[in-house]
């Protein structure tokens, strides 16, 4: 009975009740308190402040806001399912039952769907022990006779409803769900009874319960294909449930809080597996148990996209774990494959330009330029260390001299690397191949927190401050500093160009297994060069506003917390109310391009026009005013061909920081030319041949003048190709990705979306999980582009109405040199008007995706 009222409460969401949150740590638990318990203003005590928004209020408690709203974005740039899988022991059901409740709640409120699997270990021992069975084990699996079974399956079913009655009181609507995710075979019925090793995961049932708006609550028993109830390890199952769901995150939750190390007893805060593993596992203190877990962690990571990763923490601290860039518990990552290598002509030189260009401050502030860099790594003996995507490049001089120190002459990363914690790879790398490694900077140098924080000592004279750490002898030191202060401290040469303090902001430190503190680097800065986000209010002008794009974008800014619409024309509509515009009374007028050039209280232009009619527009806003003119976004192809205007797809070719960084004239891709873009981009260095594009796309992208194209009774029942060869979209898709496609457009009887397939010849055989991974890679922090898994295939009806890209598919040949990738973008959103407010922020310092729905 008590499992129907559970299932029956989870279809509506009850009103939140007065309960406690006695263990969330400091602010957030006080302000937890006062929403729940009534002794503070209630939700609705906020006018037009969301349930949500107060929630994210109180986290900024434990950690800045853009720490909080960063992970935030990251973690709803995927599907609800694959945000996390929590693995629940059964101690802390016993023990923090509440706290527990509290912290799925709170992940709840902010729009997150976290997928529990819970263990009853301790719990079904003493039931067991109170029955007079005396619980068995052979290597650490219990052995499960069915006397066994029918206890453990009661207990399971008590345990799950206990949290889900919690969750209910709580206001967050849950299911228990006790049966029909995992299928099973016997692990060894001889030997472990009725014990299951998993062979299938039913996803979709998951899946429902999040469309249905509840959390799911698993137990892990398993049932074979005929039906037999097994056992199976708690931990196992949420590692098989993981492989499937491919989350970010996989959450261990125990009393402990984290994993610690065996001989100091600190917590270990970081292990990046791809250079700690091996080393973690000769530790004499890895064994038993924790050596067993280390390595499923180890097995199940490999198994996933890089941008997943498992932690372990309380249930007290889950969300600062989450949230904040300094965590509570251990974070274990794979990390990113770092690269090192001597020979300087072996580099990628576009990828390292494009680098150099956005983020080294010698080459930004024209000191030097990437040419004559490279050039001057030729014939030196250097060690360079960077990433496949060339996120991180680090240069290290080796000493002519006998007994000399390694120098660091070069450490620059983008915002992406730190994201990804890259730069702790590397730094930790150098730090494996030099015992010793001396580095100079500015005495004011924006770098210095972080340079600090890893150096052994340093030592300031005039201008510059010399850094080192390895050089611990006295006598060695004073000889050290005595030659650099002899090479000249006050002059400009020797040194470290570096902008990783900006980009990492403060660094904190936490305790690794490596050598050094392994740090979780968030940037929470622009980059030098942006410009601040505004607090003034933008004001937007329209020209060309009756189209489909026109009014999608007038809707967007009517969502924009710091942007107003300020002048919307069109000649059909004009003296007419806009509708889709509600902050104020705005009316269409009919603005001639004369007119452009004596309003002066617009910030950007929107040319919303049909090819070829903007120029006298453009011309009236540029004419005799060099760089001066408010920003003019063009979403028309005449200026997608010219290098005169900055080409606006923010997360290819660097372009987000070239718009970021002063531009006046964006041209906004068009969406065919977006979506292929998107789509074979990440494989553009292995094409072995020309990829062919067939794209579909809704008759809304026919405009609304009249013709066969946008004729719903013509369309219906049908599919109309066009333009068979040289589209303008292909010869645009062409020119930026810098190889040519072959592109087929057709229009289907559908109003709104594009589908894209995509076959690709890849110059060497390639798998699907390589492919799908090196996409998730490419587009990790993309907050408008999300990749679906291997074999997964995104669909116009889930694409229509959002605004980023899904690309999914990933299917490879069975000769393994061509794949099909298939994206699908809504051409009216990130193929149109969302993309232009993107750009739109980008270029006038607004935050990025301010007023957009993610």
């Amino acid at each position: 009975m008590s499992l129907v009222r559970a299932c029956t409460r989870g279809l509506r969401r009850p009103a939140i009740r007065s309960v406690g949150l006695p263990r969330l740590s400091g602010a957030v638990a006080s302000g937890a308190r006062a929403l729940y318990q009534g002794a503070g203003p209630s939700y609705s005590s906020y006018p037009g402040v969301s349930e949500k928004e107060t929630i994210v209020k109180l986290l900024y408690n434990i950690g800045s806001r853009k720490e909080v709203e960063q992970y935030l974005r990251h973690f709803s740039s995927v599907e609800s399912h694959q945000f996390a899988v929590i693995k629940v022991g059964g101690a802390v059901l016993t023990d923090d039952l509440d706290t527990l409740a509290s912290s799925l709640t709170f992940l709840n409120r902010v729009g997150l769907y976290p997928i529990v699997v819970h263990g009853a270990g301790p719990q079904l021992n003493d039931l067991l022990e109170k029955a007079g069975v005396e619980p068995d084990y052979i290597d650490g699996i219990r052995i499960t006779d069915s006397k066994t079974l029918e206890v453990a399956r009661k207990v399971f079913q008590n345990e799950n409803l206990k949290l889900v009655e919690a969750l209910e009181k709580l206001g967050t609507r849950a299911r228990p769900i006790n049966g029909g995710v995992f299928t099973a075979e016997y692990l060894d019925q001889e030997k472990y009874k009725f014990v299951g090793k998993i062979t299938h995961v039913n996803k979709e049932l998951v899946e429902s319960c999040i469309r249905a708006g509840a959390l799911p609550i698993l137990t892990s028993l398993a049932e074979t294909p005929g039906g037999q109830i097994l056992n199976v390890n708690a931990d196992v199952a949420a590692g098989e449930l993981a492989r499937v769901l491919e989350p970010l995150k996989i959450v261990y939750l125990n009393e402990k809080g984290g994993l610690f190390h065996g001989v100091t007893k600190k917590k270990i805060d970081v292990v990046n597996l791809d250079e700690e593993y091996e080393d973690l596992m000769k530790e004499s203190w890895v064994k038993y148990g924790t050596k067993l877990k280390i390595k499923e962690i180890h097995d199940l990571l490999m198994h996933l996209p890089r941008s997943s990763s498992v932690s372990i923490i309380s249930a007290e601290h889950l969300h600062k774990e989450l949230f904040t860039h300094s965590g509570a518990g251990t974070l274990i990552r794979r990390g990113h494959r770092i690269t090192r290598q001597e020979d300087a002509s072996k580099l990628d030189v576009d990828r390292l330009r494009t680098l150099l260009q956005n983020n080294d401050p010698e080459i930004r502030d024209g000191s030097s330029s990437v040419a004559t860099y490279i050039q001057s790594l030729q014939g030196r003996p250097v060690k360079i260390y960077h990433d496949a995507a060339f996120d991180i490049f680090a240069v290290v001089a080796l000493p002519e001299e006998e007994g000399g120190a390694p120098f660091l002459e070069k450490f620059v990363a983008t915002q992406v690397a730190v994201l990804n914690n890259v730069t702790d790879n590397v730094w930790q790398m150098i730090k494996k191949d030099y015992e010793k490694l001396a580095w100079v900077a500015p005495k004011e140098d924006s770098n210095k927190t972080w340079y600090f924080e890893r150096a052994d000592g340093s030592y300031t004279t005039g201008d510059r401050t010399l850094f080192w750490y390895g050089i611990d002898n006295l006598d060695a030191i004073q000889s050290f500093v005595k030659r650099f202060v002899e090479e000249g401290a006050s002059s400009g040469s020797g040194v470290t160009s570096s902008n990783i303090g900006e980009a990492s902001g403060s660094g904190l430190k936490r305790f690794s297994t490596a050598n050094r503190a392994g740090v979780r680097w968030y940037s929470s800065l622009a980059p030098r060069g942006a410009r601040a986000y505004s607090t003034a209010s933008t004001r937007i002008g329209l020209i060309g506003a009756r189209g489909y794009t026109g009014q999608e974008l007038i809707k967007l800014i009517d969502n924009h917390p710091k942007a107003q619409l300020a002048y919307v024309s069109s000649r059909e509509l004009v003296g007419k109310k806009c509708d889709f515009y509600t902050k104020s009374a705005v009316e269409y007028t009919n603005l001639a391009a004369k007119d452009l050039a004596q309003i002066k209280d617009v910030d950007c232009w929107v040319m919303a026009l049909p090819n070829g009619v903007c120029k006298p527009f453009v011309d009236s806003l540029t004419e005799g005013k060099g760089q001066s003119h408010p920003l003019i976004l063009d979403l028309s192809a005449d200026y997608r061909f010219t290098n005169e205007w900055q080409y606006g797809l923010p997360e290819l070719y660097g372009n987000r920081e070239k718009i970021r960084n002063g531009t006046h004239k964006v041209s906004n891709p068009g969406c065919y030319a977006t979506g292929s873009q998107l789509a074979v981009a990440p494989l553009a260095k292995y094409l072995g041949g020309l990829p062919t594009v067939f794209g579909v796309s809704g008759y809304s992208g026919a405009g609304t003048k009249p013709s066969r194209n946008n004729d719903i009774n013509n369309l219906r029942d049908n599919l109309i190709p066009y333009a068979l060869t040289d589209h303008i979209h292909e010869r645009e898709i062409a020119r930026h990705l810098g190889a040519e496609v072959a592109f087929i457009p057709h229009v289907g009887q559908f109003f709104q979306g594009i589908s894209l397939t995509v076959s690709i010849p890849l110059k060497s055989a390639m798998t699907g999980k390589e492919i799908a991974e090196l996409y998730k890679g490419a587009y990790e922090g993309e907050a408008l582009v999300k990749v679906l898994g291997e074999g997964v295939i995104p669909e116009v009806r889930g694409i229509s109405g959002k605004h980023h890209v899904e690309i999914g598919g990933f299917k490879v040949h069975s000769g393994g040199k061509r794949v099909v990738v298939v994206a699908t973008i809504d051409n009216l959103l990130k193929g149109a008007a969302t993309q232009a407010l993107q750009n739109i922020n980008l270029a006038l310092g607004l935050e990025e995706y301010a007023g957009i729905p993610i």
